[in-house]
């Protein structure tokens, strides 16, 4: 890998995602393939450790450098608005406050589990920004970002990705949404 995610990776064996497209969800997989960017990487892990805490404390990735994705949905006019917040561990995404104003609906909430699993094409649990639908916006807490190197989902619950924080803006529908995480 072309950067040094050691301090994110913890205890893991990390390979070039791009030569383990295997240990990706296939959006996801489609996604990293495009970017063709080696710095981005992936580990397997033990898929009951896929959670966040449970991860972290198996594998000696701090919380602080782990960043969670997670689909927020909202209506307007019939209309439902979806987006993906990137936030970091030790921190929450104020939905009902920046996401809600930033969808432009009346009321916004997590999606329901089968329904972001349906609609990502990934397993819950390992939810990215990596390959989500077309047009979904991807909300980006600046303090993701600032982290330099992050874990976040592959798509698959046995496996992470572990990325430089400034591939996140760049990805397609990406932007840094200041206050987005409290």
């Amino acid at each position: 890998m072309g950067f040094d995610g050691s301090a994110a990776a913890g205890t893991l064996e990390v390979t070039t995602a791009l030569e383990r497209l295997d240990l990706l969800a296939d959006p996801v997989a489609e996604s990293v393939r495009g970017l063709g960017d080696d710095r981005i990487g992936v580990a397997e892990i033990d898929p009951d450790l896929a959670d966040t805490a449970a991860f972290c404390e198996k594998y000696g990735s701090p919380l602080e450098l782990s960043a969670n994705c997670v689909v927020v949905a909202g209506k307007r006019a019939g209309e439902v608005r979806r987006a993906a917040c990137v936030v970091l561990a030790t921190t929450r995404a104020d939905v009902n406050g920046v996401v809600k104003r930033r969808l432009d609906v009346r009321k916004a909430s997590f999606a329901a589990m089968d329904e972001a699993v349906m609609l990502t094409g990934m397993e819950y649990g390992g939810i990215t920004p990596f390959g989500l639908p077309e047009g979904w916006p991807i909300l980006v807490d600046p303090r993701v970002v600032e982290a330099g190197a992050v874990v976040v989902g592959s798509g698959l619950r046995r496996s992470k990705i572990i990325t430089p924080a400034d591939v996140l803006p760049e990805l397609p529908h990406a932007e840094v949404l200041e206050d987005l995480a409290r």
